[in-house]
This record gives structure tokens, C-alpha cells and sequence, in this order.
């Protein structure tokens, strides 16, 4: 991979981040429960992590970083959809919501992680990587016990 690719993977997983700290920030705010907005900011709080270390990376391989996530790729991300489930405040949809985008994440990482990147970026990315299958697995499940306590 060129210096370039490496820095066009990066801000892709940058954005992916900043979709996510931004939908988990919103879905804290729109669920009623107190252990999962503990959960949605602590996921949204390490999002805002990631993006830091994403961006420091990207500053040292002589890149500029992306700040912010990007309409496209909300809506590919599937985090776009949030608003609608939070609009009924139901907590089911939220977390059905937050897992679709969290889907996104981990496809983003796997992509990431299918090029051949330098060695200490390979380690940034991987780490991330296993934090964001952790919170796709919990909100999954939470998502699963809310569906199953609504049948």
C-alpha cells in the first residue's frame, strides 16, 4: 500500500468512528433505561477515542484527517436510520438501529485490516478492531433480551 492508501483507510475508519460516536451519543439521549445510556456514551466516548488515535496516525504518515463523519456514509452505515427509530423512543429499534451500524463498523475494520498496513498502524487498527466486535456482541445482545422481552 502506498503512504496515500494507508492514510484513505484510515480517514475511512475515522469517519466510520465519528458515525458511531455520534449515533451512540444520540441514542443515549432517546433511551429511558440508565444502563444503556451508561453503555451508548461509553461506546460513543471510545469512538471519540478511536478518532483521536485514527488522527494522530493519519498527522504522522503526513495526512491530513478527517474531523467528521460524512452524510454518505451515515447512510451506508446504517446510523442515518436512528432518528426514525428514536422518534417512537422505542428501545427495541434503538438497539436495532445501533447493532446495523455497528455491523457497518465491523466491515469497516475487516476491510481495513485486509491491506497491508504498516506494522504500527496494523496494531491500532486490529486493537480497534477487537473493541468494536466487544461492542457489537453487547449491544446484540441487548438488543436480542429487548426483543425478547416485547414477544
Amino acid at each position: 500500500m502506498t503512504n496515500d492508501d494507508v492514510i484513505s483507510t484510515l480517514n475511512n475508519l475515522i469517519e466510520t468512528c465519528k458515525d458511531g460516536q455520534d449515533g451512540f451519543k444520540e441514542s443515549a439521549g432517546n433511551v429511558e433505561r440508565s444502563d444503556l445510556k451508561s453503555t451508548f456514551y461509553e461506546f460513543s466516548q471510545q469512538r471519540s477515542q478511536f478518532v483521536g488515535e485514527l488522527q494522530s496516525l493519519v498527522r504522522e504518515l503526513g495526512g491530513d484527517p478527517e474531523n467528521t463523519g460524512s452524510v454518505s456514509g451515515s447512510l451506508h452505515r446504517g446510523w442515518i436510520n436512528i432518528k426514525s427509530a428514536i422518534t417512537g423512543q422505542d428501545e427495541s429499534s434503538i438497539l436495532n438501529e445501533a447493532e446495523r451500524g455497528e455491523d457497518a463498523a465491523k466491515k469497516a475494520y475487516k476491510d481495513a485490516l485486509e491491506q497491508t498496513l504498516p506494522t504500527n498502524v496494523n496494531a491500532v487498527v486490529q486493537r480497534q478492531a477487537e473493541a468494536v466486535n466487544t461492542a457489537h456482541d453487547k449491544v446484540r445482545n441487548l438488543r436480542d433480551a429487548a426483543n425478547a422481552a416485547t414477544n
